[in-house]
């Protein structure tokens, strides 16, 4: 795992709603972080992946939130750079979204992205 100090501007970070939605899922699951991945999917190219994990990989960054820690996947780190994670009111529904700067198209659906 690598524990870094990123430039503001081109790490990944949570809106103050995002911290503490993530905090009530990992209130009864002490140690336990949130994994931000990406995987390829959809008709665009890749999806967005969150996971509640007991420990980050090795090769994971890891990156403080207050309580929260966020390990990002090595290698979704470049197509995630200066990515914003919110979460938002959609009528009755609340959804995660991703403010990412990287992305050059994203499917119908919202699913799927590519990105530069």
């Amino acid at each position: 795992m690598t524990v870094a100090t990123f430039d503001p501007v081109s790490s990944v970070s949570l809106t103050a709603s995002a911290q503490k939605y993530f905090a009530s899922k990992l209130v009864k699951q002490p140690g336990k972080l949130i994994r931000l991945s990406t995987k390829e999917s959809g008709c665009t190219g890749f999806a967005y992946v969150l996971d509640i994990v007991d420990a980050a990989l090795p090769e994971d960054t890891v990156l403080a939130f207050g309580e929260i820690n966020l390990a990002v996947a090595s290698q979704s780190v470049g197509m995630l750079q200066g990515t914003e994670i919110d979460l938002v009111r959609e009528g009755v529904n609340e959804v995660v979204k991703f403010k990412n700067p990287n992305v050059v198209a994203e499917c119908g659906c919202g699913e799927s992205f590519s990105v530069s």
